[in-house]
């Protein structure tokens, strides 16, 4: 089985912005192949934001009930957030100097098994907490 990744919001928002073009098909691709792996996971936290920004803050957002479609069909992948991944995101963001947020990104990773973080807001090529940070956008304009 392959290694587990884990998703950052930016990615699942970009799968479902059809107005993010490149970066829309490109996450697309992604989240289809970690579908067909079984190897994607995400938490609360990302699902949460995911949610606010599709229904809010992109160009075309989505219905209510199809965001809450998305959010329940990746609800699988979700691992728990404890006060033990709090604690961990407090080390994490002092340790490699990131906001809290993007911690406990880390920190919901490492306790999932995940050897890699897709996302866009942290840094591509970057190990926090023994995870590879990755960009799927680097070629995607």
């Amino acid at each position: 089985m392959s290694a587990k990744t884990f998703v950052d919001t930016n990615i699942l928002i970009y799968a479902h912005d059809v107005d993010a073009k490149d970066k829309h098909e490109a996450a697309k691709s992604v989240l289809r192949e970690l579908w067909s792996e079984r190897t994607g996971v995400l938490s609360m936290q990302v699902l949460q934001e995911f949610y606010v920004n599709v229904t809010r803050k992109i160009a075309t957002p989505l219905p209510k009930d199809v965001a809450r479609l998305v959010v329940s069909s990746y609800s699988i992948w979700c691992i728990e957030t404890t006060p033990s991944e709090i604690a961990a995101a407090f080390r994490i963001e002092d340790e490699a100097r990131i906001g809290f947020w993007d911690a406990l990104i880390v920190a919901s990773a490492a306790k999932s098994g995940a050897e890699r973080i897709l996302s866009e807001d942290l840094n591509a090529k970057q190990r926090i907490a023994g995870i590879r940070i990755e960009n799927p956008f680097v070629d995607a304009s």
